[in-house]
């Protein structure tokens, strides 16, 4: 079996609101000895303080620094910015890195970056999405989630979030925060970040960078695994609705196989349908009898991903939505029926 994801470039995405501590954290990460062959495409290289002593080389928009660690800034769109990127490294006008960071603006919704990387067939024979890191600041999260819907796409589409601030904080806010981001994205794991100071492992190796199963993958699985621990029932997993933002988890088990063919159908159809309210979709399938990964944001899903084998003895098909605009199981099941991917109850 050919592995579709070998040799792609992985990019690790870090969003987070205005005063999150995107800054600080990227100022600490381009200094880090594990960061020598990391490109970080940020918005402007002046707004990190990078110290230009430790700058041994700079064009208009990409310095490399001491420690090997490319610094290239955002002066067009994302598409170009990474298209360049990858024909200087292809000619050897930069060195051969081999992975990318990209922080994002405070107000950007991750998501037509996340759908960039996947439709346009350039980058995507290139790259590949590895993850998506979310910093929250533990102090004032709580009127940002109130009032600023980027603020919560950020965090419906992270696979990490890194809580900032905590030391300004009291633990008591904390675990209430916590439990209020896991209302909003139960897949998502968390960790405290304090002055921006982070190993650079925890913020690589998040999604599947093969095909082949092994204890990377596992972990990715797991996630959609540890869902439905406990329970055989299909069920809201978190549930946030306020400040007229309403954004809800399902998480759905099939039992019966699919062929590919009822389930694009269904696939097809709920995005038709739902397409900007499916903030993101995340599964393994059974596709007669073999195991197959997807992942999509709205309307937008990567290739799907065949794996070598099994993750488990658990063969089911398991799908996780993170959904807004009252979405429900009934509705997405009832699609999946009326297309003939499942039987009708």
């Amino acid at each position: 079996m050919r592995d579709q994801l070998a040799g792609k470039l992985p990019i690790t995405l870090i969003t987070g609101f205005l005063g999150s501590g995107k800054t600080t954290l990227i100022s600490k990460l381009v200094l880090h000895p594990m960061m020598n062959k990391v490109a970080v495409i940020i918005n402007e290289i002046g707004e990190i303080g990078i110290d230009h002593d430790l700058v041994t080389q700079s064009t208009e928009n990409i310095s490399l620094l001491a420690n090997g660690c490319i610094c290239c800034s955002v002066r067009t769109d994302m598409q170009e910015t990474l298209r360049d990127l990858f024909a200087r490294r292809q000619v050897g006008e930069v060195f051969d890195f081999d992975r990318v960071v990209i922080e994002t603006t405070g107000l950007a919704d991750p998501a037509p970056i996340i759908q960039t990387l996947t439709s346009d067939t350039l980058l995507e024979a290139r790259f590949r999405l590895d993850g998506v890191v979310t910093l929250v600041d533990s102090v004032n999260a709580d009127n940002l989630l109130d009032t600023q819907i980027e603020s919560v796409r950020q965090v419906a589409l992270a696979d990490k979030i890194l809580l900032t601030k905590s030391d300004l904080t009291d633990e008591a806010s904390i675990s209430s925060l916590q439990s209020r981001l896991s209302s909003i994205n139960p897949m998502a794991s968390f960790i405290r970040v304090l002055n921006g100071i982070i190993e650079p492992s925890y913020l690589i190796n998040i999604g599947l960078g093969s095909n082949k199963v092994q204890s990377n993958s596992n972990k990715f699985l797991t996630e959609l695994v540890e869902l439905q621990k406990d329970t055989k029932q299909d069920k809201y997993l978190g549930d946030f609705s306020e400040k007229h933002i309403s954004i809800k988890t399902i998480s759905i088990t099939f039992q019966e196989p699919f062929t590919w063919a009822a389930f694009s159908s269904a696939l097809e159809l709920l995005t038709t349908l739902r397409g900007p309210d499916l903030l993101r979709v995340k599964g393994i399938l059974n596709l007669e009898g073999r195991p197959v990964v997807i992942q999509g944001v709205q309307h937008i899903f990567h290739k799907p991903v065949e794996l070598d084998k099994w993750p488990s003895e658990n063969q089911s098909t398991r799908i996780v939505f993170i959904t807004r605009n009252n979405i429900s199981i009934e509705m997405i099941k009832n699609l999946f029926s009326a297309v003939g991917a499942i039987t009708p109850q």
